[in-house]
Parts: C-alpha cells; sequence; structure tokens
C-alpha cells in the first residue's frame, strides 16, 4: 500500500487531535465516519482497545464499517477478511493472507468521554496534547450532549460560535436578547487561543437562562448579571463560559451559591470542506446530581442548535452560488477572523515549501 500523502488544498489541518466519535457509537459494532476527508472505521478491539483504520478492505476495497467485530477483530462484511487494531490482517476463512500489507491506522485515544484521532502523521500524535478538560475529569461538574452532522464548511461554526450576537436574531425564544447587540464585544489572542468576551449587566434571563435558575435554586424572575465568554483553541475547539448571577453579587466572579454557570462545549470534526461533525454539550457547576435537569438542559441545548444548523447550511449553499462575492468584516467578526488566521498559519506550517509533505505509514501504531 502506498503511504499517504496529507492534502494541502483542505481547509484544515491534520496534525492535531479531533474528535471522532463518542464511546457508546461504537458499542459492539464498528463504525465508519469521514474525517478530514479520510474514511475512517473504528471499533474496540481486544482488552478494550480502540482500534481506528481506513475504512477499505485491501481484498476487493469494501468498506470495514460494514463488517462487524469478532473476537476483538474487525471482519469484513463481504469477505471475511480480519483486520486487528494496528492494521495487521489476522486471517480469512480458507486464505492465506499472511503477506497482506497491514490496513492504514490512525492513532486513537479515549478520554473525556470521547474518542480522539490524529488524521496526519503518526509520528507527531502525542497524547500529551491533548486539552485539558477538568469539567470531564470533576465530580464537580455535570455533563449532557450530542452530535449533528452539519452540511457546511466547519470554520463556518467556528465563526458562529465566536461572536453570539446571532443569537438575539436565531434563538429568539430561548437564549437571545437585545442587550446582546447593544453590549459591547472584547476580543483578544494569545500564541494558544483567541477570546471574545460580552458582558450584561442588569438584564432579565431570557427563557433558556430562566430555566438554569430554577434548577439551580435560585428565583427566575430578577434581575440578572450575565456573561459570554468565547475561547478557542486548536483545532477547531470553542469553549464558552456562560451563565447568569443574582444583579449585583458580582457577576462572572459571584460564589456559586448564587449563580448559574456553565460551560458550553463544542468541538468541529471536519468532514469535508463543506460538512463537519458537530460534537456539542454543556459542562455545568450547580445541581450536578439533577439529571432531570441535565436532559431539559440537553433538550434546550439540542433545540437551540437545530436552529443553527438550518442557518448555517442555508449560509454555505448560498456561499457555493455566489463564489465571487466579497463578505464585510465587522469588529463583531474579530473572534472568528482570528481563529481562522490561526487555523491557516498551522495549515502553512504543515505545507511548508521548506518542509517535506506529510507521509503517514501505512502500519502506524496506536497512540497510547
Amino acid at each position: 500500500m502506498e503511504n499517504a500523502i496529507a492534502d494541502a488544498n483542505m481547509p484544515w489541518p491534520v496534525n492535531a487531535w479531533y474528535v471522532a466519535c463518542t464511546p457508546d457509537e461504537i458499542d459492539g459494532k464498528p463504525l465508519g465516519r469521514r474525517i478530514c476527508d479520510q474514511p475512517m472505521v473504528f471499533f474496540r478491539g481486544q482488552d478494550g482497545a480502540i482500534g481506528a483504520l481506513e475504512d477499505f478492505c485491501p481484498h476487493r476495497g469494501a468498506p470495514l464499517s460494514l463488517g462487524f467485530v469478532r473476537d476483538g477483530t474487525l471482519v469484513c462484511g463481504y469477505h471475511g477478511l480480519a483486520a486487528q487494531c494496528s492494521g495487521r490482517v489476522a486471517n480469512m476463512p480458507g486464505q492465506r493472507v499472511g503477506g497482506f500489507p497491514p490496513i492504514r491506522s490512525f492513532p486513537v485515544v479515549e478520554r473525556y468521554g470521547f474518542v480522539w484521532v490524529w488524521p496526519g502523521d503518526p509520528a507527531l500524535a502525542d497524547a500529551a496534547s491533548l486539552p485539558h478538560l477538568e469539567w470531564a475529569e470533576s465530580p464537580d461538574w455535570a455533563f449532557g450532549g450530542g452530535r449533528f452532522h452539519i452540511a457546511c464548511d466547519y470554520r463556518l461554526m467556528i465563526d458562529n460560535l465566536m461572536d453570539l450576537t446571532h443569537e438575539t436574531y436565531v434563538h429568539a425564544s430561548s437564549i437571545g436578547q437585545k442587550e446582546i447587540d447593544e453590549a459591547p464585544v472584547r476580543t483578544r489572542a494569545t500564541a494558544d487561543e483567541v477570546v471574545t468576551s460580552r458582558i450584561m449587566d442588569g438584564v432579565r434571563p431570557p427563557p433558556f437562562w430562566q430555566m438554569a435558575l430554577r434548577g439551580a435554586g435560585l428565583p427566575d424572575d430578577q434581575v440578572v448579571d450575565r456573561w459570554q465568554i468565547c475561547r478557542f483553541s486548536m483545532p477547531a475547539h470553542v469553549m464558552i463560559e456562560v451563565g447568569v448571577a443574582l444583579a449585583g453579587q458580582g457577576g462572572y466572579d459571584a460564589p456559586d451559591a448564587v449563580k448559574a454557570s456553565s460551560i458550553v462545549v463544542d468541538f468541529m470534526t471536519p468532514e469535508t470542506a463543506t460538512s463537519h461533525h458537530y460534537f456539542w454539550g454543556m459542562a455545568r457547576r450547580f445541581a450536578v446530581t439533577d439529571t432531570a435537569l441535565t436532559d431539559s438542559i440537553r433538550a434546550g441545548q439540542h433545540k437551540i442548535f437545530s436552529e443553527d444548523l438550518e442557518m448555517l447550511e442555508r449560509q454555505q449553499r448560498n456561499l457555493l452560488d455566489y463564489p465571487g462575492r466579497r463578505l464585510l468584516l465587522l469588529n463583531i467578526d474579530a473572534g472568528g477572523a482570528r481563529s481562522r488566521m490561526m487555523i491557516d498559519k498551522a495549515i502553512a506550517a504543515e505545507t511548508s515549501v521548506n518542509a517535506h509533505p506529510v507521509r503517514i505509514n501505512a502500519s502506524s501504531a496506536t497512540a497510547p
């Protein structure tokens, strides 16, 4: 099998960890998923290890994801060729396959309730470079979330999340309010992240936050101080600190007893140039044992993000229909623009004229 070469024309870096799936998606069965325009299949092998292979059977080219898992190997559903997590061909009924080249494998890590994959050079994959997600490890937090498949460039979702002005219009019945438009936006960038923030003091909580206040055991009919702090980090992660506190109690810095605060979790994983997998959720630090509240918040987020989905997919179609149009940039777009600059810098570093193309060994080992 020929070594694969990273495509310099794709709008994403490949030497990075992306969320591929959640563990429940591979319970007892393989999962096919295209990530960074590369067909992959994920499955749980021997001793609970997770394999990530190219979704291509070396026998006749059938998708391995149409097969099944047996005794820790992935069995092709066409003629029964079986492969291990490493990509090594284990056996095939009535055939000698010991000389088959290994199927290309991708470094993969299971952590924080997600399965992460590295689509680029396996020699550069280091599990220590995964982002640290405190809320996924601490009993002081509760989390609930889901996944959407969205037919738009993943960078459009990053733009959406780094500028929450759209909430006033797209989410008018849930989290939107006019004060979002009126509050100034502050943007700053470091080597590791881009941060946009908006503070709204002395406002009425919109319906979603009224529900959250009730869940936190606080009155939902009082004036609150509200905040939104959006943090982009590579390759396509946005963590948004959001919350409301009873007015005059310190806002973002108020004691937990008088506020409902959360982190909106957003992982965008490119599928193709015009589609992506969107893993979303909310981690909260109040009423963490209330599973009914977790379900209510998840349902509320699902509704909110469904509204984004229609807008983003229609936006993508418009951009394809009018490829020559130049879009206008305003101060509210600074967070998205700087995030794109960070992405472009990473892509340029991978495809620099001073560097060799990224060559990926077909028998790459699984990351620890």
